[in-house]
């Protein structure tokens, strides 16, 4: 079966389980499903029960859309996403966001948590991001379907400056300070030498991940506007034996995710009194 049609039979299952219609779409990133639990009128649908769908198989991704309202916003979160890493085709991992563009998703917003590697940086810190670095095979490889999109999307001004700066403003009325910045998409799963960590420096990163750039590239694709933020897990150090672990950026981020949580659901409320 092509991919379209793939997307058209989980779309087709889903419509059937929902009345509702998301304007907006989250993805929720490590550690940050618990922002699905705010959603009020929830109808739940797991992952395993779409067709098509990928198993997400990482601590801290739950695995499931819920659907209902934030803050009087028609919404669909993610909670959990699927990762190139755990041996997902980037069309598998990309799927779900062709799926949300036919939902009648307007605007996607994605979160993840990142590695920090600019210096004025600290652990816990909210970095919107304003631009990417792809390192990751790009997920429109491949016979194009016009169907989806065009066959070259531009790419420049993918992070809608609109959605940027209501984000800021709303940051700004909740007295919470954030960073702007470049994100660096890797495959993963390893995390980065000390090596790399200094060339991504150098070439203008702000910060590292293993998720997200797919998915906003895709978005691009359908014609999706996207705003997407970092939560900073942990700060490069430039020492030898100094050690990365995933249970070490799950807390970190748990210990930020009142303040995202929080900034997200202001940041929604904004989108409806002033874009949608």
């Amino acid at each position: 079966m092509a991919i379209y049609e793939q997307i058209i039979e989980a779309t087709d299952y889903i419509k059937q389980k929902i009345s509702r219609q998301p304007k907006v779409a989250i993805i929720c990133g490590s550690g940050l499903g618990s922002l699905a639990n705010s959603i009020e009128k929830q109808v739940i649908i797991p992952y395993n029960e779409i067709p098509h769908f990928a198993i997400s198989s990482v601590k801290g991704h739950k695995g499931q859309l819920v659907f209902g309202e934030l803050n009087g916003m028609e919404v669909v979160a993610m909670q959990g996403r699927f990762h190139f890493y755990e041996g997902y085709t980037m069309q598998e991992v990309t799927f779900p966001v062709r799926v949300l563009k036919r939902l009648c998703v307007e605007i996607l917003i994605v979160t993840n948590a990142a590695g920090g590697l600019n210096p004025e940086f600290s652990v816990g810190d909210i970095m919107v991001i304003k631009d990417h670095i792809n390192l990751m095979p790009n997920p429109l490889i491949g016979k194009n379907d016009e169907r989806l999109g065009e066959r070259f999307p531009s790419m420049s001004g993918i992070y809608n400056k609109e959605l940027r700066e209501l984000f800021m403003k709303t940051a700004h009325e909740n007295r919470i300070k954030v960073r702007e910045g470049v994100y660096l998409g890797l495959t993963g799963p390893s995390f980065e030498t000390n090596a790399e960590n200094r060339f991504f420096q150098k070439v203008g990163a702000d910060c590292v991940g293993m998720s997200t750039v797919p998915e906003v590239i895709v978005a691009a694709h359908e014609g999706l506007k996207v705003f997407a933020a970092s939560v900073i897990s942990n700060i490069f150090i430039d020492k030898e034996g100094v050690i990365s672990k995933h249970d070490d950026v799950l807390s970190a981020v748990s210990k930020a995710s009142f303040e995202v949580e929080k900034l997200i659901k202001n940041f929604i409320f904004n989108l409806h009194s002033n874009i949608l």
